[in-house]
């Protein structure tokens, strides 16, 4: 095709034309060829569609800490035209790329490694050409580069790229971080999406934890584990994170700490992880008793009474040796198996019992715990197992008589597990009872399995290993704990604990609980409460927990306004919508300390006005949602209408006020804002010092963020700016040191293929990367 520009400057001025009609398709920007026509000059203007991706698979292999990433994408062109021009992928700085190739007809194209300069000075070209600044946050990342030859219309082109890293580890805590963040380059959602993850350690693997998305996890032995992810017709919105633990222990423990690098007077946040072996030690299995409350009024016929044999089934046959049991099945009477505690080596006997009952009668909640609790011994830890689909019509109907009933003769080693069934169950009733005695609620709506919810919870709690544990940590201050009472310790599980501290310091931490009655205490030493920076999700999984644990307190308890105004200024701060903050995505103006102050009396007296509901399918959906929130793994992200309006940024959270993506942190009636010209050399340098304000900036052009105390605000390009004083740079912690690039596509140019980006014009198309670095996107 004559007339190919070689410079990548003068082909992005020479695109720049096409980009208002451009919209993105799934991960990847085209500007595609305008199409030849026959006979042309063809009409203007043309309907502009993008590549599809019909899947983008992620395998990475693990082997100590060096990780191996294969990408594997395949583009599809639905265009009516040939499409042609250059795909980039960018790679972290410390990835050593070993092969890459595109299949064109089925033949391979090398392509070859940019540097970190070269691949920077390409973001910035495209970045101040197409005046589009979503580029911004990849500027410290290199690039694999390659010309795209020309893709027929229906035509497909696959990607295969190999790249290996040594993952950073701070006390035996290893960390992987693939680029999955699409979101704000992406209309259309992917076809398909996954990744896998296999690691192998030398060390016994401990912990294991997705800060970003919510992981099946297989465990083989205490060195293998597979993590995966997958999804279909999906947007992308941020990496996928991978944590996991080596430790030696017999209980690994492990933390990690994020305070703000600029902000002195910011208290940090922690995250503590103490996880014991997946493999079942005999000789380490603690003995418990197993009580189960059934459910078998008239309102469980049928299916769901069928479900609930079916998991007490499955119970029965996974209780240990030296376990004992009892199952009470109530309507308006009592039918216990027996008298008391049984020895597991009944189990048979009574899984023949359990096929024999029926489901009839009444519901009397408060007789059958007192019953249950009754035969509780406070030598060996309880579990009990409350399954119940409705509400308390028979004895004590009230739900505080009976708490305080049940609390009065439950012993404090027993732990209560309740499965509410389908809407018509008190979720006051059920949360407030998991609440004092350790526990946790589950609700099965319609549609849900009850068996395969109850047997995959007693398969997480069925071999405790330490019980009743207390935390004493250095003396950092710390305070705001979720869960705010920890959970029993169980084979195979974890326990993930978040919390604030106010002093930066080191020192050990101990882990107290018991073991068949006795006292055990581990120890851990050297851990360090950091006095900068850390990994930046810490601050949104703290207050995605204690938002969890306040609604909850007042939907339990009643409103109380200093509950109320926590709840606004959390929510408002780290962009969390719930049900008491839809102001987030409502409200036309900036969220400062006054509008604040007005939220929370309005939301304080409509509450007030509207006492909580404790059943139906509201109720149930809310305690859910609450529940979720208050254990949850990942931290809460805009999602649905919310996702139009508030936007993440490092650990910023932004609003969309008057066209202007505007930072929670911002005060207009106490800030003033330092202005900086779009595209202006000091936007450039403000960019380049910090990598939260460049986040920050590539939202789009019209940007406030505030660092360091100072709100910095985007404008127009044409606009006057205001001397700026450039943030000190963030504390960084270290990396590992990563051997040189391998490569085999690190070719000098030759004259078809020049350093750096070439795009072909006219004829030109720039493709880049699924999940990755698109260059233009369409303005929300």
């Amino acid at each position: 095709m004559p007339g190919r520009w070689r410079t990548p400057l003068a082909a992005l001025l020479c695109l720049s034309s096409l980009l208002a009609p451009v919209s993105a398709y799934a991960d990847g920007i085209i500007i595609p060829d305008p199409p030849i026509c026959d006979p042309g000059p063809c009409p203007m203007p043309i309907p502009i569609a993008q590549l599809a991706i019909e899947y983008h698979r992620v395998q990475v292999t693990i082997e100590g800490q060096v990780a191996t990433t294969r990408v594997d994408q395949v583009f599809r062109n639905d265009n009516d035209w040939t499409v042609e021009g250059t795909y980039l992928f960018p790679i972290p700085v410390e990835a050593a790329v070993s092969s890459f190739t595109m299949w064109m007809d089925g033949e391979p194209i090398e392509g070859r490694v940019l540097t970190r300069e070269e691949a920077r000075q390409i973001y910035e070209d495209i970045v101040r050409t197409m005046r589009d600044p979503a580029l911004l946050e990849y500027v410290d990342r290199g690039a694999v580069q390659a010309s795209i030859f020309p893709i027929p219309p229906g035509g497909e082109s696959r990607i295969e790229l190999e790249y290996t890293q040594i993952l950073p580890a701070e006390a035996g805590l290893v960390h992987y971080v693939y680029p999955l963040n699409t979101e704000r380059f992406s209309t259309e959602p992917l076809e398909n999406v996954s990744v896998s993850v296999d690691v192998t350690s030398l060390e016994r693997i401990r912990s294991v934890y997705s800060p970003s998305h919510d992981v099946a996890v297989s465990r083989e032995d205490d060195y293998r584990f597979r993590a995966g992810y997958e999804d279909t017709d999906v947007t992308p919105d941020r990496d996928f994170e991978l944590y996991y633990s080596v430790a030696a222990e017999e209980i690994g423990l492990n933390l990690i700490t994020y305070r703000d690098p600029t902000a002195e007077d910011e208290d940090g946040f922690f995250l503590l992880l103490a996880a014991p072996s997946v493999e079942v030690d005999p000789d380490r299995i603690v003995a418990k008793d197993v009580l189960i409350v059934l459910d078998q009024s008239g309102s469980m016929d049928g299916e769901k009474f069928e479900q609930a044999q079916q998991a007490l089934r499955y119970i029965l046959e996974s209780l240990h040796p030296e376990d004992r049991f009892n199952i009470i099945a109530f309507s308006t009477g009592m039918q216990p198996y027996a008298s008391g505690l049984r020895p597991a080596s009944e189990g048979a006997e009574a899984r023949r019992w359990v096929d024999s009952l029926n489901a009839e009668g009444a519901t009397d909640i408060n007789r059958a715990l007192l019953e249950a609790a009754d035969q509780a011994e406070p030598q060996r830890p309880t579990l009990l197992i409350f399954l119940t689909d409705g509400l308390p019509t028979e004895g004590e109907t009230e739900t505080e008589a009976i708490l305080d009933n049940f609390a009065q003769v439950a012993s404090s080693n027993l732990r209560l597990f309740a499965f509410g069934v389908g809407y018509d169950v008190d979720t006051i009733l059920l949360d407030s009872l998991v609440q004092a005695h350790h526990g946790t609620s589950t609700y099965v709506t319609p549609g849900q399995a009850i068996d395969e919810t109850v047997s995959a919870f007693y398969a997480r709690v069925s071999s405790p290993v330490l019980t009743d544990l207390e935390l004493d940590l250095p003396e950092v201050g710390a305070y705001d704990l979720y869960p705010e009472a920890l959970p029993d310790l169980y084979n195979g599980s974890q326990l993930v604990l978040v919390g604030r501290y106010r002093e930066p310091n080191g020192g050990t931490i101990r882990l107290l609980g018991s073991v068949d009655g006795e006292a055990r205490t581990y120890r851990y030493a050297d851990q360090t409460f950091r006095a900068r920076g850390g990994p930046d999700f810490l601050p949104r999984l703290w207050a995605t927990r204690k938002l969890g644990h306040l609604l909850n307190l007042v939907r339990l308890q009643g409103p109380e306004e200093e509950l109320v105004d926590q709840i606004v200024r959390l929510s408002i701060r780290y962009g969390i919508v719930t049900p008491y903050t839809s102001y987030l995505v409502t409200e036309p103006e900036a969220l400062g300390a006054s509008v604040q102050d007005g939220l929370v009396q309005e939301e304080f007296q409509r509450l007030l006005a509207a006492p909580t509901q404790a059943s139906g399918q509201a109720a149930v959906e809310r305690a859910a949602a609450e529940g979720g929130l208050g254990g949850a793994m990942v931290p809460a992200a805009p999602e649905g209408a919310a996702a139009d309006v508030v936007r993440l940024a490092g650990s910023h959270t932004f609003r969309l006020v008057d066209g202007v993506w505007t930072d929670t942190l911002f005060d207009p009636e106490s800030m003033a804002t330092v202005r900086v010209p779009f595209l202006s050399e000091d936007y450039f340098a403000l960019a380049g010092a910090r990598a939260d304000v460049a986040a920050a900036f590539a939202l789009g052009s019209a940007v406030i963020v505030v660092v360091d105390g100072r709100a910095y605000e985007v404008v127009g390009a044409e606009e006057s700016g205001d001397p700026i004083v450039l943030p000190a740079p963030a504390a960084e912690e270290a990396a590992p040191a990563i051997g040189p690039v391998v490569s085999g596509n690190d070719a000098p140019p030759s004259d078809d293929q020049p350093a750096g980006l070439r795009l072909p014009c006219p004829g030109a198309a720039v493709l880049l990367g699924a999940a990755l670095i698109p260059i233009a996107r369409r303005r929300r």
